[in-house]
């Protein structure tokens, strides 16, 4: 048994500490939000904050995240920023299929708690790993700026 705190709570998992995060949220624990891509960090739909940093929880062994302060996307609208840039991506309508969207919104928010205004290069540098077949960057780009200035 491996004890997680995952969104502000201690959650135990019975799994190998080898196994990724992403499975242990997804299998283990039901927390479906977090979505499987790639499987080798190149795509960001498994993003996920550990202690404040977005970070691809399909390559990141729970044996890394056991005594970390781990955040979904099942929770991340609780935070003031969070629930700034998921207001933001429903008035921009920036999901089409929806699939990235969770590891968007993570790495969006990562972006947002650590620069209030971000430039539009800031934003590409901090969104460069997050794939989305759809082509929605220009909307994703859009809503960081909306909740950007709905913070400021």
């Amino acid at each position: 048994m491996v004890t997680l705190n995952v969104n502000g709570k201690a959650l135990s998992v019975d799994v190998d500490a080898s196994t990724p995060l992403l499975w242990a949220l997804r299998d283990a624990l039901g927390m479906t939000g977090t979505k499987y891509g790639c499987g080798v960090a190149a795509c960001g739909a498994c993003t996920v904050h550990i202690n404040g940093v977005p970070t691809r929880s399909c390559m990141t062994p729970i044996s890394a995240a056991v005594g970390q302060k781990i955040t979904t996307i099942e929770a991340i609208g609780s935070g003031r920023v969070g629930k700034a840039v998921q207001d933001a991506w429903i008035a921009q309508d920036v999901a089409q299929c929806g699939y990235c969207q969770s590891g968007q919104i993570m790495s969006a928010t990562a972006l947002l708690e650590r620069n209030k205004n971000p430039s539009d290069a800031d934003i590409d540098v901090a969104m460069a790993g997050n794939l989305c077949r759809c082509g929605t960057y220009q909307r994703i780009r859009s809503a960081i700026h909306a909740a950007a200035k709905s913070l400021a």
